[in-house]
């Protein structure tokens, strides 16, 4: 029987179907009565889950990660879709095709590949380009860096996803750098490709995405400015040189900075142009892709406006059908 996926449920629905629990939290109500919630996951996205009356013992079969057979119904609850389930058992794994369940790139991940190499080799800075050549032959971090996602629920938070956001942003920046003749190119694209690289180190992605104990206790930053300095140590190998020293302390300060402010996680604000101009095409792609998501993966498909999205601290206007005003938006 072909299955059906998240995106293919409707209001209404009977579900019997097994997915990959994504996320399981054991709450108890406001009489003390114990419920699971989960998030339920496949290829094509993800959906809240409920089980009423629920038990330690139940909720001590499976963990993130597991498959369960799930039986339900689905209904609308402040907006977004979510399934009531009747019933839960862990799913026999020999009847499980794992590629229903990761969610993947829309884009060819060999073109994507394919892409970073062609701009990033286009660097002319010796040492910059034998540093990226340095993690282009370390064929066990590519693997990790064209197989990661970019983050766990709301940045390109599928397979493949951080390889897609880093082409992306190298292939804007070399779209727009000629404006902007005081910002080093090569800078600028080694600066892009090295941002998330400690993301394929924090992140878990072979099941359920969440976060290693190294990216715990660490983080991305700390992993990706380590990452960096073990591979400058080797590019004299192929420059005959050492790496300058100010050369690796930009790159460094980009990597700290991209998140832009203090409160968002850098340790220091951007202080170059560089940095600055990484920031800022970092933010604008990790919002935009949040933005046009939302409006394509929204179930309720007759409503001109999203749900509210806690992420992005508002709802997004979709648009009616005839792209005419559909009328008054009701308040929370």
């Amino acid at each position: 029987m072909t299955r059906r996926f998240v995106n293919q449920l409707a209001n209404g629905d009977s579900v019997d179907e097994v997915f990959l629990v994504a996320d399981k939290q054991l709450r108890a109500n406001r009489q003390g009565n114990l419920y699971l919630h989960l998030e339920l996951r496949d290829k094509s996205g993800s959906v809240g889950a409920r089980l009423w009356n629920a038990s330690e013992s139940l909720a001590r079969t499976f963990e993130p990660g597991d498959f369960l057979n799930a039986r339900g119904k689905v209904q609308v609850f402040q907006g977004a879709l979510q399934v009531i389930l009747s019933h839960i058992e862990p799913a026999d794994q020999s009847q499980i095709s794992p590629e229903d369940f990761l969610p993947q790139t829309s884009h060819n991940v060999t073109k994507l590949a394919a892409k970073l190499r062609e701009i990033l080799l286009g660097i002319r800075n010796p040492h910059l380009r034998a540093l990226v050549e340095c993690f282009f032959i370390d064929d066990e971090f590519m693997r990790k860096f064209t197989t990661a996602p970019a983050g766990i629920k709301n940045h390109h938070a599928y397979q493949a996803g951080l390889l897609e956001h880093v082409v992306t942003l190298l292939t804007v920046a070399d779209r727009i750098i000629d404006l902007y003749p005081d910002v080093d190119r090569d800078l600028l694209l080694a600066g892009i490709f090295l941002h998330d690289i400690g993301k394929v180190d924090e992140l878990s992605y072979d099941r359920a995405y969440g976060y290693t104990d190294e990216g715990q206790l660490i983080g991305h930053l700390v992993i990706g400015v380590e990452m960096l300095r073990d591979k400058v140590e080797r590019t004299s190998d192929l420059t005959g040189e050492p790496f300058p020293h100010e050369l690796l302390l930009r790159l460094k300060h980009m990597i700290v900075s991209h998140h832009g402010t203090l409160e968002f996680g850098s340790p220091k604000v951007p202080m170059t142009p560089e940095a600055i101009a990484l920031h800022h095409l970092d933010n604008l792609d990790a919002k935009i892709h949040a933005v046009t998501r939302e409006i394509r993966d929204d179930p309720c498909r007759d409503t001109s406006w999203t749900p509210y999205q806690q992420n992005l601290g508002r709802r997004i206007f979709k648009g009616s059908a005839n792209g005419q005003p559909s009328g008054v938006v009701e308040e929370e």
